[in-house]
């Protein structure tokens, strides 16, 4: 069973629209560029050429550079290097860094809900006055 057949992968959702519309299509192969090329000619030209012009700039036509070029697409961090001290390395590095963005998230988060904290008690001191201030 492959990465990509197993039920746990979930394939990365960052980037993007145009990134995401990319991978998918790179991951289809050349013939969903092709498709995706003829529709675009169908129905509104300008797109169709877009994707020509994107198509041939970025060699997607003529090399090699679809992801399915056939062999599976593996995330490089299910990938080995062969090399175990810094396969174990590189894992604990990773962890380690998605620990620290977790925490940031988290501290981000906290700074968010004392900020509106302390905006709602603006409004509240403020509201008060002007109550005070009819009487």
């Amino acid at each position: 069973m492959t990465a990509l057949s197993s039920p746990t992968y979930v394939a990365p959702q960052r980037g993007n629209w145009f990134q995401r519309a990319e991978a998918w299509l790179d991951d289809k192969g050349k013939g969903a560029w092709i498709a995706a090329m003829v529709l675009g000619f169908v129905f509104f030209w300008p797109v169709g050429l877009a994707l020509v012009l994107y198509m041939t700039w970025s060699k997607k036509m003529f090399g090699t550079s679809c992801r399915k070029s056939g062999n599976s697409f593996v995330p490089t961090r299910m990938r080995s290097t062969g090399n175990s001290a810094f396969d174990a390395y590189r894992e604990e590095t990773l962890r380690r860094l998605e620990e620290e963005q977790g925490n940031f998230e988290a501290f981000l988060e906290r700074l968010r809900e004392a900020k509106d904290k302390a905006e709602f008690d603006e409004f509240m001191e403020e509201r008060a006055k002007a109550a005070r201030a009819e009487d």
